[in-house]
């Protein structure tokens, strides 16, 4: 007996084939996302081998970790400041989508981390991406070698003896501000006129570097809107970012992609990356035509713009293309815009705070006479040298550091610390890719390395033998200090920072008394312009209206 057996067979060849296909495809698919998962894995498992595991507080959101909690708080220093009484002076913080970070909170961490600063620890790939969104790939941008040469070519634009024939710059946009709030009071009926100082500033700014590095005035002391201006002040106009920009910039630490999609915020970033560029085009095009023209090659060579011109050349030992040339003055405008303004911004608030502070200030600044020289301002005047450091320590530009370790490393600690298996270590292993977080502000306002008074306005800490405390003598940074960080990535601009805001703060409080609008009490928030800025409660955009009356 014979048995029949029948297969079914696809109408055609063609079906068949597309079965065949389709199969295939998806197994392909299948393939990567298990190879990709397999590899996060080994990784994942890599960075747990090799990484000490430290304590620190629970995930308070499956998907944000604690980030949301430290982006959305008014005081994100405490938050950092009670990890380390909890878990010690190295810790652990959860982040977006599973991820960690590690947060350094002890002096000789921070010490061997700015030490490798560049190399070792590098840019996150989302600050990367936003840094290059904004400024290019200029001296923000630049890692390693790159960086080192790029810094090398504009030292010599911020010696001393550079800054020291600036200083006549800084003077004059002061003296600017004096006439303009002259004026202004003259047509008072009481004596005193409620001045917006946070816009000041940031014009005093601005027109500053315009003219020490670029031979540019903006001319926005003089009431002159240039497009760069109207950039800027529409960051301050707006400064909240929209909850969408929140959960993009959370979820860009995972995916860094994200930044390029276009929100309000994201467009405004471009929008000012585009004009200073074609500002930064203009002025580099006039300095070249007037380079042989009214200036002695070895002075311009010495200049902001000077030395960019001749990093241009090709036979140049530094050389620099012109995307570089052109990402730097992107660079140094932005620095000059945001950074001296808002510390200014700040002593002017702490000083209408503390009358008295700001009454001792103005003593020694008459006391001293005319308007003092550059080596002046360094040396002989201690209450402003105080009261500007006391300003940098409170109030850093860049409240928190965040870096990626590019390969294994161990970190030393000046103290041991509980990892989470309860042992006790003096020192930390690091894996490749690892997150480091440098908390500036925290640490600069630590009860534990500043003592009791860390967090108050006090300027006398920095007049006194023992006002420092043997702790925060172990911060190695400038003073003591993490405002401009250290190591090999060290604030270029820092001596030129600290000689304009006392140059601007010596003018203005010798010739004016300042008040908070409402009373002593006043409310001042944080809020974010392209840096964290100022913004007394209730009002608009960045606006800090303060009392102001001419002193006599």
């Amino acid at each position: 007996m014979k048995t029949s057996i029948t297969i079914a067979i696809p109408g055609s060849a063609s079906n068949l084939w597309a079965t065949v296909r389709s199969v295939g495809a998806l197994n392909v698919v299948y393939s990567f996302a298990a190879l990709c998962t397999l590899v996060k894995v080994i990784r994942a498992l890599r960075w747990r081998l090799r990484t000490t595991q430290l304590r620190g507080p629970p995930r308070t959101s499956f998907v944000y970790g604690v980030s949301n909690d430290l982006i959305s708080s008014k005081d994100s220093a405490t938050m950092y400041e009670h990890w380390v009484q909890e878990y010690g002076v190295a810790y652990e913080i959860p982040a977006v989508l599973g991820q960690t970070k590690i947060v350094l909170s002890d002096p000789r961490a921070i010490a061997h981390f700015y030490a490798r600063e560049s190399w070792t620890y590098v840019q996150t790939p989302l600050s990367l991406m936003l840094i290059e969104n904004l400024v290019g790939r200029g001296l923000l941008w630049s890692q390693g070698e790159s960086h080192k040469r790029q810094r090398k070519a504009l030292t010599p634009a911020f010696s001393n003896a550079a800054i020291r024939k600036l200083t006549s710059v800084f003077y004059d946009s002061a003296y600017k501000v004096k006439s303009a709030w002259n004026t202004d009071l003259e047509s008072s009926k009481d004596g005193n006129a409620i001045i917006e100082v946070q816009n000041w500033m940031n014009h005093i700014s601005l027109d500053t570097i315009g003219i020490a590095g670029f031979s540019h005035d903006f001319g926005s002391l003089d009431g002159k809107h240039a497009s760069v201006t109207e950039v800027f002040d529409s960051f301050g106009s707006s400064p909240q970012a929209s909850a969408l920009h929140r959960v993009f910039f959370l979820l860009g630490s995972a995916f860094p992609i994200i930044a390029k999609i276009p929100t309000k915020r994201t467009k405004l970033s471009k929008k000012l990356n585009v004009t200073m560029g074609e500002i930064s085009n203009d002025l580099l095009l006039r300095s070249r035509r007037e380079k042989d023209v009214n200036v002695k090659e070895a002075e311009e060579e010495k200049s902001i713009i000077g030395l960019l011109i001749k990093a241009e050349g090709q036979e140049a030992e530094l050389h620099m293309p012109e995307e570089e040339v052109i990402a730097q003055m992107k660079v140094l405008l932005l620095a000059g815009y945001e950074t001296t303004s808002v510390s200014l911004t700040w002593a002017l608030i702490e000083l209408s705070r503390h009358p008295d502070v700001q009454t001792r200030l103005r003593e020694e600044l008459l006391a001293f006479g005319a308007d003092p020289t550059y080596d002046q301002l360094k040396a002989n005047l201690p209450h402003l040298d105080a009261v500007v450091h006391e300003i940098l320590r409170l109030h850093p530009a860049v409240p928190e550091f965040n870096r990626c370790a590019r390969v294994d490393d161990v970190i030393p600690l000046s103290e041991p610390v509980c990892t989470e298996s309860g042992e006790m270590t003096d020192s930390i292993s690091i894996a490749k890719g690892s997150s480091i977080v440098i908390p500036i502000r925290a640490i600069n306002c630590s009860l534990a390395i500043w003592g009791p008074d860390a967090k108050e306005f006090k300027p006398d800490r920095w007049l006194s033998k023992d006002g420092i405390s043997e702790k925060a003598k172990e911060v190695q940074g400038h003073r003591h200090l993490l405002t401009f960080v250290d190591g090999p990535r060290t604030c270029l601009g820092k001596d030129f920072a600290i000689a304009e805001f006392k140059t601007v703060l010596s003018v203005l409080v010798k010739n004016f008394v300042f008040e908070m609008r409402d009373g002593p009490d006043t409310e001042v928030e944080i809020v974010r312009g392209i840096l964290p800025r100022p913004r007394v409660v209730g009002e608009d955009g960045i606006k800090v209206p303060l009392r102001v009356r001419r002193y006599e």
